[in-house]
């Protein structure tokens, strides 16, 4: 009976370990192990994209020209509307100075006076001259007479000289515009007394055929858009500048492209940035002087590697992806990125190499060592949105 009982706990031993050894090599574990979970995955490929930056931007017309008077006086006319588009030449303001049309009345007279004494002194010459032949008179009265003419021809010259002075004075209560442009704002009414003292002008004259929109980079954007052109000199590169697309303060991008200039060679020490200017064609109006708007330049980058923005997390501000390397264990990799222009990419500029595998997305349930079942997405579908 003893034995029986030693025989059936053997067996029952031999019956335990089998099926122990089956669970344990059975198909539900391995390297990646069927309990494992599925996550998707891509092998990351060199590519070419362009990314957009935008700047704030103050508008300005080619030239802005102060209209002030050279004269004090009171404003009799405004031609102009505010808003009104004019030409070179075009009459603006009418200033009233009752002195300055007294003084053209006054030289005018002065003018008949010594041009009459001009001739009387002719005449006195005329008639002395016949008895200085005949030795009558003395040569020496002769010589008096025609002292006193060139006397007289004189104050003609000055008399002249002063209506010209009168009436620059008067010209001047009659304001034509210096340029074509856009008239501004008109802080005065008719009757206002004006003059060059005043601290306002009586308006301004945009001229917005072409018009400058003013931004700032900072030291490194300067210098990473000239490491990025053509050119051996800064003007060369500068030349070599993408052209700038203007966005308007509704959203509305303007048909025309810009070039962009450097509007200052140095670095602010306040701020560490630079002025540049792009300069627009305004040929049909729509862009005003003083108006703000963006400035959008493109940059593109050659041969990098691109990761959607769900395939990374973020840790005490900087990004990380799971990489996953041999026997579908991932790791977590600390990337440099930059972002694409509708937010769902980032382009990778350290931390990847092309031919690296990296999980797509789900990371933040994922830790460092975790083993998954990879699954490979088709690299098209990845990258079909990188231009929306």
């Amino acid at each position: 009976m003893r034995n029986y009982l030693t025989i059936f706990c053997l067996l029952s031993i031999v019956v335990f370990s089998c099926g122990k050894s089956k669970r344990a090599s059975g198909p539900g574990v391995n390297m990646a192990g069927n309990n494992a979970r599925q996550f998707s995955v891509i092998s990351l490929t060199s590519r070419s994209v362009t990314v957009h930056n935008d700047f704030p931007a103050t508008l300005q017309g080619q030239r802005v020209i102060e209209i002030r008077p050279m004269v004090s006086g009171y404003l009799k006319d405004m031609h102009v509307k505010e808003g009104q588009r004019v030409v070179k030449g075009q009459l603006l303001f009418t200033i009233n100075n009752p002195q300055f049309e007294q003084d053209v009345i006054t030289a005018k007279a002065k003018i008949s006076s010594a041009t009459a004494d001009l001739n009387t002194a002719r005449m006195e010459i005329e008639k002395v001259k016949p008895l200085v032949e005949k030795e009558i008179v003395s040569n020496y009265r002769l010589q008096s007479l025609e002292l006193n003419l060139q006397a007289k021809e004189a104050e003609l010259e000055q008399a002249r000289a002063a209506l010209k002075n009168a009436e620059t004075n008067l010209g001047y209560t009659i304001i034509r515009s210096p340029e074509s442009g856009i008239i501004g704002m008109i802080p005065y009414k008719s009757g206002a007394l004006v003059g060059s003292s005043n601290a306002e002008p009586l308006t301004t004259l945009s001229d917005i055929s072409e018009v400058f929109a003013y931004f700032s980079w900072n030291e490194k954007q300067v210098l990473d858009l000239l490491s990025d052109s053509q050119g051996e000199t800064v003007e060369d590169k500068v030349d070599h500048f993408p052209p700038a697309t203007l966005i308007l303060s509704n959203s509305v991008e303007y048909p025309l492209k810009g070039r962009i200039e450097m509007a200052s060679g140095l670095i602010s020490t306040e701020t560490g940035s630079a002025t540049l200017k792009a300069i627009f064609k305004n040929p049909d109006g729509v862009v005003r002087s003083g108006s703000s708007a963006l400035i959008r330049i493109p940059r593109k980058y050659d041969n990098v590697l691109l990761i959607s923005q769900s395939a990374t997390y973020e840790l005490q501000d900087k990004r990380f992806i799971y990489k996953v390397k041999g026997g579908n264990k991932v790791t977590s990799v600390m990337v440099g990125c930059v972002p694409t222009d509708n937010g769902k990419y980032f382009i990778v500029t350290s931390g990847l190499q092309p031919g690296d595998t990296v999980v797509t997305e789900g990371v933040i349930s994922l830790k460092e060592g975790d083993v998954i079942r990879a699954a490979s997405c088709d690299t098209a579908s990845y990258y079909k949105n990188i231009g929306q």
